[in-house]
C-alpha cells in the first residue's frame, strides 16, 4: 500500500483551515482523516474513526483540553472539521475509573461533554480514543489486516508480522468495555505503535499526524505482503454448461426477497438491488466450498447491520430452466429464513436485554457463474450491501488462501446486529411514499416525463428516464438525482424497449411503476390525411405503449409483487378535436388499453390506470402548436391555454402530481384522472 502523504498538501491544509480558524493539529487530522476514508481497502462506508487530542478556546476564551473524534454520520473521505466534534478530554478519562458503564449513559456522558452542544454524537469508540495516551489515534478495518486475523490462530499470523510493534486484543464489543481492555492492554505495552483487535481492526498511534498514518499504511503493507506468501487458490466448482442471463434472474431474485408482500392492500415492501460480478467474485461464489466459508460471518462487527450476518447463497441459474431455478431459490430462502429466526431466538434467550427481531430477508445474494446482489431499501442502501459484500469477497478470499476463515463468533454478532448504537446509524426516518420502488418514465427527459421523473423521485422513488437522445435521458437523470438513471429508448421500436427494460433490471433489480408517457401530435382532417401520418401516430401513441406495458408487465410477473403501469392519455381520446384525428384516434385506442390491461392483469396485482390531460406545454404541445390550435378554434393564445371551467393554464407538474398520486392509491385501477381544469365535453364518470 503506497502512502499518499504530501508535505505540500498537509501545509495546504494547514494554511486553509487557519485562514478559518482552524489550529493546526484538527487541520492535519481532517487531511489524515481523509487520506484514509478516500481508501476503500482501509475504510468502507463508516468503518473506522480517528482522533486527536489539541487544545482549543472555550466561550469564555480559556484554554480546554479536548478530543477531536470522528463524529456520527460523517464521511471520512469528505470529512470537515465539523464532522470531527470536541470533547473535554479529562471528564472521558476519569470515566475510567468506573466498573461498568451502559452504552446510554456513555452516550450522554459524550454529548455533556461537547463544546459545541450541536455537533454530531462521537464515535461509539470515543472513549477508547480518550484512554490512550497518545495525541493522533487512526482506527481502521483494513481487508488485508482482517484476512490475518480473521483465522482460528489470528493472533499467532499476526505476531508473526508485527512482533512486539502492536499489542493484541481480543474481541470484545465497542463500547465501554473495549476502552477499558484496549488501555489495560497498553498500560501493560505503553511503547508500541499500534493495537491489533483481533476479528475486528487495527489502531495505530502518533505523535504527529504524519506518524499515525505512516505506521498504519506500513503495518497495512506489512499485512498484504504475508497474505501473499504461500497462497493456495479457492476450489472450483461444477457449473452449468450454459447460464441464465442477468435480466432474467435478478427480477426473480428481487420478488423473493420483499420483505413483506400484502395482497389484500395490493402492496409490498421491496428491495432494490445492486449487482456486481468481477473475476474475484466469480472465483469466490464459484468456489467449491463457497457454502462453508460465504455462511460463518462478517468479516468485522459492524457490517453485520449492512449486510446481516451472511449472506443468502442460491443455485446456479441454468439457462432454459427457469421455472425449475425459480423453485430452489425459494427452498433456499426459506432455508435462510428459518436460520435467521432460530438464531435469533438462541442468542435472544442468552442476550441480558431482550431484543424485537429485525426482518429475515437477507441484504447479500451469491449466485454461482453470475455474481452477487447488494439488497437495500433504496439503490444507495444496496450499493452500501454491495461494496460490503465485494469487500468480504476479498477478505475471505485472503484468509482462506494462508489458513481457514474464521470471524466472530454468532452470538457476538447477534450482539452486534442488535446493539441500540448501531441501529441508531441507520436512522428512523418514516419511508417516502414511493420508497422501495423503481420507476420508469418514457419520454422523460422533458415536459411532463420529465416533470413526472422529478415528482416521483422526490417521493422516494429510484428513477429511469427513458428518451430517444441518450444525452437528453442522461442530463435529466442527473438532474433528478445521483442514482436516476438515463437510457436511450426508441419507444417505437420493440427490440429498443425490451433492451432498455433489461437495462433498467441490470441496474436496480425490476420494475415496479412505469409512466408510458412519450408521444407526439399529428394533425390533419381525417377524410384527407395520408396513411403515413396516421400510422405514425398509430406507431407512438398506440403501439408504443403497448410495447412498455408488455415489457412491464413482462418483469412484475417475475417479481410477483404487483405493480402498477400509468398512461399519459389525452382528452382527445374522449372529446376529438376538429382536425386533430391523426392524434386522437390512437389516444382512444390506448385508453382503451389502460382497461384491457386492468382487466387482464388484475388478478396479478399489477394495476393500470391513465391521466387524461390536457393543453399542457412541452415538447409537444410547443408554442407553435399553441398558435395552430388557437387559430383552427378562434380564440387567443391565453384563452386557449385556459379555455376550461377554472380559467386556468395546468403545468406538466400538475399532471406529475396525479401520476404520483395513482402510483400510490393501491385499490385504484382502470381509472382516468382528468387534469385539465375542467373540461366537461372529456369529463368521464
Amino acid at each position: 500500500m503506497q502512502s499518499r502523504w504530501s508535505d505540500a498538501e498537509a501545509r495546504q491544509y494547514v494554511a486553509d483551515y487557519a485562514a478559518k480558524g482552524v489550529n493546526e493539529d484538527l487541520a492535519l487530522r481532517v487531511y489524515t482523516t481523509r487520506l484514509l476514508g478516500r481508501d476503500p481497502a482501509l475504510v468502507l462506508h463508516g468503518g473506522g474513526n480517528t482522533s486527536v487530542k489539541t487544545t482549543v478556546p472555550d466561550m469564555l476564551g480559556d484554554a480546554v483540553p479536548v478530543l477531536c473524534v470522528k463524529g456520527s454520520g460523517w464521511d471520512m473521505g469528505e470529512i470537515e472539521p465539523a464532522g470531527l466534534p470536541a470533547v473535554r478530554l479529562e471528564p472521558l478519562r476519569r470515566l475510567r475509573t468506573l466498573n461498568a458503564l451502559s452504552d446510554e449513559d456513555m452516550v450522554n456522558q459524550q454529548r455533556i461533554n461537547l463544546l459545541d452542544a450541536a455537533a454530531p454524537n462521537p464515535s461509539v469508540e470515543t472513549l477508547l480514543h480518550a484512554f490512550l495516551p497518545n495525541k493522533y489515534i487512526d482506527h481502521v478495518h483494513s481487508t488485508a489486516v482482517l484476512a490475518l486475523i480473521d483465522q482460528s490462530d489470528g493472533e499467532a499470523l499476526a505476531r508473526a508480522v508485527y512482533g512486539e510493534r502492536v499489542a493484541y486484543v481480543p474481541y470484545v464489543m465497542p463500547g465501554f468495555a473495549l476502552a477499558k481492555a484496549v488501555a489495560d492492554v497498553f498500560d501493560k505495552h505503553p511503547k508500541v505503535e499500534g493495537l491489533v483487535l483481533l476479528q475486528h481492526g487495527i489502531f495505530t498511534m502518533g505523535d504527529t499526524a504524519e506518524q499515525a498514518y505512516g505506521r498504519m499504511i506500513e503495518f497495512v503493507t506489512l499485512a498484504e505482503e504475508r497474505l501473499q506468501q504461500n497462497r493456495k487458490a479457492l476450489a472450483p466448482a461444477v457449473l452449468p454448461s450454459a447460464l441464465a442471463k442477468l435480466p432474467d434472474i435478478a427480477p426473480i431474485l428481487r420478488g423473493m426477497i420483499a420483505i413483506q408482500k400484502d395482497a389484500n392492500a395490493g402492496t409490498a415492501k421491496r428491495q432494490i438491488l445492486e449487482f456486481r460480478t468481477t473475476p474475484a467474485i466469480l472465483a469466490y461464489v464459484n468456489g467449491k466450498d463457497v457454502a462453508r466459508y460465504s455462511q460463518v460471518g462478517v468479516v468485522t462487527p459492524d457490517h453485520t447491520i449492512r449486510t446481516k450476518n451472511w449472506p443468502l447463497l442460491v443455485p446456479a441459474p441454468e439457462a432454459g430452466k427457469l421455472g425449475a431455478w425459480a423453485v430452489d431459490v425459494k427452498a433456499a430462502l426459506d432455508v435462510y429464513v428459518a436460520r435467521y429466526h432460530a438464531y435469533f431466538a438462541a442468542n435472544n434467550a442468552k442476550s441480558p436485554l431482550k431484543k424485537t427481531e429485525l426482518d429475515a430477508a437477507p441484504r447479500v445474494i451469491l449466485v454461482p457463474g453470475i455474481g452477487l446482489f447488494g439488497a437495500g431499501a433504496s439503490a444507495k442502501d444496496a450499493g452500501v450491501a454491495a461494496d460490503i459484500a465485494e469487500n468480504t469477497v476479498q477478505v475471505i478470499t485472503d484468509a482462506e488462501a494462508i489458513g481457514e476463515y474464521r470471524p466472530i463468533d454468532e452470538y457476538d454478532m447477534f450482539e452486534m446486529e442488535y446493539w441500540s448504537l448501531e441501529q441508531a446509524k441507520l436512522g428512523k426516518t418514516a419511508e417516502k411514499p414511493l420508497a422501495r420502488q423503481v420507476a420508469v418514465i418514457t419520454g422523460g427527459a422533458s415536459g411532463i416525463g420529465l416533470a413526472t421523473a422529478k415528482a416521483m423521485a422526490k417521493q422516494g422513488a429510484e428513477v429511469v428516464v427513458l428518451d430517444r437522445y441518450v444525452q437528453a435521458a442522461q442530463a435529466a437523470a442527473k438532474a433528478i438525482g445521483a442514482t436516476a438513471l438515463g437510457i436511450a429508448c426508441d419507444v417505437t421500436d420493440a427490440a429498443s424497449v425490451k433492451v432498455a427494460f433489461d437495462a433498467v433490471v441490470s441496474k436496480f433489480g425490476g420494475v415496479d411503476i412505469v409512466v408510458s408517457n412519450a408521444g407526439a401530435a399529428w394533425q390533419g382532417t381525417i377524410g384527407t390525411v395520408d396513411d403515413e401520418t396516421l400510422r405514425k401516430s398509430f406507431e407512438l401513441n398506440f403501439w408504443a405503449h403497448q410495447s412498455v406495458a408488455q415489457n412491464a408487465t413482462r418483469i412484475m410477473l417475475q417479481q410477483g409483487t404487483f405493480g402498477c403501469l400509468l398512461f399519459n392519455t389525452s382528452k382527445q381520446a374522449v372529446n376529438p378535436g376538429k382536425e386533430f384525428g391523426p392524434y386522437g384516434l390512437p389516444k382512444a385506442a390506448t385508453l382503451f388499453l389502460v382497461k384491457q390491461y386492468a382487466l387482464d392483469h388484475g388478478k396479478d396485482g399489477i394495476r393500470s390506470n391513465a391521466v387524461n390531460a390536457d393543453r399542457i406545454r412541452s415538447g409537444l404541445l410547443t408554442d407553435e402548436m399553441v398558435a395552430q390550435r388557437s387559430a383552427v378554434r378562434g380564440v387567443s393564445e391565453a384563452d386557449y391555454m385556459a379555455g376550461n371551467l377554472l380559467k386556468r393554464e395546468v403545468t406538466a407538474d400538475d399532471v406529475a402530481d396525479a401520476f404520483v398520486y395513482l402510483a400510490t392509491a393501491s385499490k385504484t385501477t382502470a381509472a382516468v384522472v382528468t387534469v385539465d381544469g375542467g373540461n366537461i365535453e372529456a369529463s368521464l364518470r
